[in-house]
């Protein structure tokens, strides 16, 4: 009788995760330990799509800032 061994997939990170690790990314400061684990959930597709819609909200709302006070 064989046994088959499991190997268990990493699990995917949640979009709360992804956008939580995408905007400390922005500010610069992670731990070691939630790096080391967003590296294992979060694949390269969700932390791309994630940074540039961040980026497009920060752009934006720095554009709406500046209107309303220069207004």
């Amino acid at each position: 009788m064989r046994m088959a061994l499991e190997v268990e997939s990493p699990r995917k990170a949640s979009p709360l995760q992804v956008v939580k690790a995408v905007l400390w990314a922005f500010f610069g400061i992670r731990k070691r330990a939630a790096h080391e684990n967003d590296a294992v959930t979060i694949t390269p597709l969700q932390v791309i799509v994630t940074g540039i819609i961040c980026a497009v909200i920060f752009v934006l709302s720095l554009i709406l800032l500046v209107r309303y006070i220069t207004s």
